[in-house]
């Protein structure tokens, strides 16, 4: 029965901080980008902007990938069964994405959710990974796999923003590179193993 009702209560706190995530976006429109956008030089005097910078998007197609990039990484916990510990990596892995910024301090502004979307999946997969059986550990595996292919693909170390033809904004590759790391170890330091039947 106690199992039964674990198993029915994971995921709720993934898909509430998803939520929250998009949410937050929303509320983003109708404050002015200046005040909640990172800024390094801000970092140590305005530390909500640590957290508030996700909120922050360029342009409405930039929000609107990154909605549906909330929905996506909600359906994957929620799939995962996402226990709160993992939904506690990728709370943490927020504000520590946009902290690992400070490493390429020529990116005087950044605003938008992806690099807390990274760190979702990367928290998510390295779960599914560790605690998984069957099928859910290869598409684990793949996804690990994947989201190296796209990090490395993006070239983090090379120029600060990135202008993909294909979209209205710019790109900043650290931030996704920073939230994968960011959710990946923290998710491995939350895991616990457990004793299986």
């Amino acid at each position: 029965m106690a199992r039964g009702l674990r198993l029915a209560e994971a995921g709720r706190a993934w898909i509430a901080l998803a939520a929250l995530l998009a949410a937050g976006s929303v509320l983003g429109l109708f404050v002015p980008a200046a005040s909640w956008d990172w800024q390094p030089e801000l970092a140590f005097t305005e530390p909500w902007r640590l957290w508030t910078a996700a909120f922050v998007h360029w342009s409405e197609r930039h929000l609107l990938a990154n909605l549906a990039g909330c929905v996506v990484v909600g359906a994957l916990g929620w799939v995962a069964r996402a226990p709160v510990r993992i939904t506690l990596a990728w709370a943490l892995a927020w504000p520590l994405t946009h902290m690992a910024l400070l490493l390429r301090p020529a990116l005087v502004h950044y605003g938008g959710l992806s690099g807390v979307l990274h760190a979702g999946v990367a928290a998510a997969a390295a779960e599914l990974l560790l605690a998984g059986r069957g099928r859910a550990r290869w598409l684990a595996g793949a996804m690990l796999a994947g989201l190296l292919v796209k990090i490395v693909s993006e070239e983090p170390w090379g120029a600060v923003l990135q202008h993909p033809p294909d979209w209205d904004i710019a790109v900043a590759p650290l931030a996704h590179a920073a939230g994968a790391v960011a959710g990946l170890l923290l998710a491995l330091a939350l895991h616990r193993p457990q004793s299986r039947p």
